[in-house]
C-alpha cells in the first residue's frame, strides 16, 4: 500500500489538500459577504486539482497484468482524499450564513463536484490532463455567474449551499467520476 500511495505521488498530494484548506480557513470571512465565493470555489479547485493529478500511474502496463482487482485502490485513492478535505473544510470553515449561504457545506459540495470532475477526466484524458476541466469549467461559470432557475444545474459550484439541484449535479460527477476512474484507470500516458 506504502508502495502504491508514494508511486502515485499521494503524499504531495495531500499536502496540497492540507494548504488548500488552510489557504481556505485563513480566507474565510466570517460573515456573507459577496467573496465569501472564493475561498468556497478556490480551495476545493485546488483539492480537485491535486487528487485528480495524482491519479496517474507510472506502470500501466504492470496494472493491466496483476492478478489483483485495481477498482478497490482506485476508488479509495479517490473517495480518502475527497473525505479528508471535505471533513476538514466542515472543521475550519465558518458555516453558512443565512443570507448568502457560502460556507463549509457548499466548499464541500464545490469538492465532491469538482474531484469527481477531475477523476472522470483522468480516465478519458489522463491524470496529466485531469486538472484541466475542473479549471475551465470553474473559469466559465465564474466568468458568466448563474442566476437562477436552470443555473443551479450548469452553475452548481457558484450556487448558494442549500439548493438541492446544485447539491444532485455535485455528487452524481463525483459517482460518475469515480467509477469511471475505479473502472478503467488513468488514461495511459504518451512518453
Amino acid at each position: 500500500m506504502s508502495l502504491y500511495l508514494r508511486s502515485r505521488g499521494v503524499p504531495g498530494a495531500l499536502a496540497v489538500v492540507l494548504a488548500a484548506v488552510a489557504a481556505a480557513w485563513l480566507l474565510a470571512p466570517e460573515d456573507g459577504a459577496p467573496h465569501a465565493r472564493v475561498p468556497v470555489v478556490m480551495a476545493p479547485l485546488l483539492v480537485a486539482a491535486a487528487i485528480g493529478t495524482s491519479l496517474h500511474t507510472a506502470s500501466g502496463e504492470l496494472d493491466r497484468t496483476a492478478v489483483r482487482a485495481w477498482w478497490p485502490l482506485r476508488l479509495g485513492h479517490v473517495l480518502v482524499p475527497v473525505a479528508s478535505a471535505a471533513a476538514l473544510f466542515v472543521l475550519v470553515m465558518p458555516g453558512d450564513p443565512a443570507e448568502a449561504g457560502f460556507g463549509a457545506s457548499a466548499a464541500v459540495r464545490n469538492t465532491l463536484g469538482l474531484t469527481g470532475l477531475a477523476a472522470g477526466a483522468a480516465a478519458l484524458a489522463g491524470a496529466r490532463a485531469s486538472w484541466l476541466p475542473p479549471v475551465t469549467y470553474t473559469a466559465a461559470v465564474w466568468l458568466t455567474p448563474p442566476d437562477a432557475g436552470a443555473a443551479a444545474w450548469w452553475g452548481w459550484a457558484l450556487r448558494p449551499a442549500a439548493e438541492g439541484p446544485a447539491w444532485t449535479v455535485a455528487c452524481a460527477l463525483l459517482c460518475a467520476g469515480t467509477a469511471l476512474f475505479a473502472r478503467r484507470g488513468p488514461r495511459p500516458g504518451r512518453g
